[in-house]
């Protein structure tokens, strides 16, 4: 089983670790606040969120358009060069849509009172990966992220049976278009190699039968519900996983649950995500029993994880890679700062590897040093630079295919959205992030942004660099200090938490 987390490891550093793999980060007063209420209180305070008011309200838009599908049909009518315009007019509102919901998310990401949810929410987003670049429709994507929510820590039944239901997976794996006459495997197989599974805990047998089951698991005419059409259900005997007879797409997920593989291998996923991409079949072993002893409830296993000895070893605290997510939210919260606006946040976003709502395949991104080769780990500098110095040159959008394609400076495209550039490229305000005493000499300031930015300390080689650059200053004004933020920001050490 995993180990009690002894009093005497609860520390800073170990309230930084939490707070930072349970959400996004924080500044010293969050951590500090959190180190003093204790282990325990500490995670309750995390995991318990639902117990803290919710007060963020979708976006405007997000809601059912019931002319959609009949106004995209009424365009196969028109002559081709209005068809054209009004099918590029539809693209653009997606194009908008789409960014305002990625701002909404970050937004939420960054402010929320209940970080672990929010945490959670990304965790599965990257677990059932579905791209805007196939369903498309922005609200569908909306809808998926609020199942997520929903779901975040509750029963990974439930879950799955919401997933297999949900408009933007149903498109995205094609179950929209299986029928009796013609299932469709897509979302038969994924259900079990990508999502509960993995590879060799199945057959093609099984895919076959499961295909069979989600018979008539579709869309409604609006083409943004479910609906189960019973007509188009294959309603014949099928043998899955061992169990037989007249089985449904809920009988099917029922089955994969009861597979002791299936709480080892969320587990497993769970543990890469927020603990250590290395293999530790012990904790595996002990988190599946967890989940399984708590009804494959999701909330006992994330408390018991956060208050586990082996979640703050050496080999697990400031080893991982951070996201993009991660790394731009973690360092809005650092800096105190607001998130830039949605366009912007869109664009760093694409220099940095991961668009959100277009996960790169079906399996999701592949995370870990993946996010730090040459090109990415250079824009994580320029980046630095961005935000802290507010150098507006370094935040221009990369570009892309269908709806993420973002085009000309960024100027161009804030006008679009009537936003003033001046109210987005400023200087990261950083006389406040430090008190008189830390600003006293370079030596205060250096443990200073340790502490800030780190929550542990930088490796030798490059404190020495750090100190000589500051040694070198001819005082410590807030240029100074930025410079000084934006030169940690591009170390190799502030790139994992």
């Amino acid at each position: 089983m995993l180990s009690p987390l002894p009093d005497s490891r609860w520390t800073y550093e170990a309230a930084a670790h939490l707070l930072n793999r349970a959400g996004f980060g924080g500044a010293p007063h969050e951590i500090d606040r959190l180190y003093k209420m204790g282990a325990r209180a500490a995670v309750a305070s995390l995991v318990d969120y639902d117990q803290i008011p919710e007060t963020v309200e979708a976006p405007d838009w997000a809601k059912p358009d019931p002319e959609l599908a009949e106004r995209i049909r009424s365009y196969r009518s028109l002559p081709e060069e209005e068809k054209r315009k009004k099918q590029a007019e539809e693209r653009r509102e997606e194009a908008r849509r789409l960014i305002s919901l990625r701002g909404w998310w970050l937004e939420r990401m960054a402010t929320t009172a209940r970080p672990l949810q929010e945490k959670m929410t990304l965790f599965w987003h990257g677990h059932f990966a579905t791209s805007v670049q196939k369903v498309r429709v922005a609200y569908l994507m909306y809808q998926q992220n609020e199942t997520f929510r929903k779901y975040a820590l509750g029963s990974w039944r439930r879950m799955l049976v919401a997933v297999s239901q949900d408009p933007a997976m149903l498109i995205w794996l094609d179950n929209a278009k299986s029928t009796r006459k013609q299932p469709n495997e897509n979302y038969a197989r994924e259900v079990m190699e990508l999502f509960t599974l993995g590879e060799g805990h199945y057959t093609e047998d099984d895919v076959r039968a499961a295909a069979r089951a989600f018979t008539g698991w579709t869309l409604g005419p609006d083409r943004q519900t479910f609906v189960e059409r019973r007509g188009q259900h294959d309603d014949g005997d099928k043998t899955f996983l061992g169990a037989s007879g007249p089985l449904t797409g809920e009988d099917i997920i029922n089955r994969i649950v009861r597979q002791p593989q299936a709480a080892i291998y969320i587990s497993q996923r769970l543990w890469n995500f927020f603990g250590s991409p290395e293999e530790n079949p012990r904790v595996i072993a002990s988190m599946a029993k967890v989940l399984t002893d708590n009804n494959m409830e999701f909330k006992a296993l994330m408390r018991t994880l956060f208050l586990s000895e082996e979640f703050y070893t050496p080999q697990v605290m400031r080893q991982q890679v951070k996201s993009p997510v991660q790394w731009l939210i973690g360092t809005t919260k650092m800096l105190e700062m607001k998130l830039p606006e949605a366009p912007v946040t869109t664009g760093v976003l694409n220099r940095l590897g991961q668009n959100l709502f277009a996960p790169p395949n079906v399996k999701g991104w592949d995370g870990g040093i993946s996010w730090i080769s040459t090109n990415y780990l250079l824009n994580r500098y320029n980046m630095a630079g961005a935000i802290v110095e507010g150098n507006e040159q370094d935040l221009l959008p990369g570009g892309g295919k269908g709806l993420n394609k973002t085009v000309g400076p960024v100027k161009k495209m804030l006008k679009r959205f009537g936003i003033e550039a001046g109210n987005v490229f400023k200087p990261a305000e950083v006389d406040g992030l430090f008190t008189r005493k830390e600003l006293a000499t370079r030596e205060s300031l250096f443990v200073a942004l340790q502490k800030r930015f780190l929550q542990g300390e930088l490796r030798p080689e490059r404190a020495r660099a750090l100190r000589e650059f500051m040694n070198g200053m001819n005082e410590l004004g807030p240029t100074e200090v930025r410079d000084s933020i934006r030169l940690l920001m591009s170390t190799p050490d502030y790139q994992v938490a």
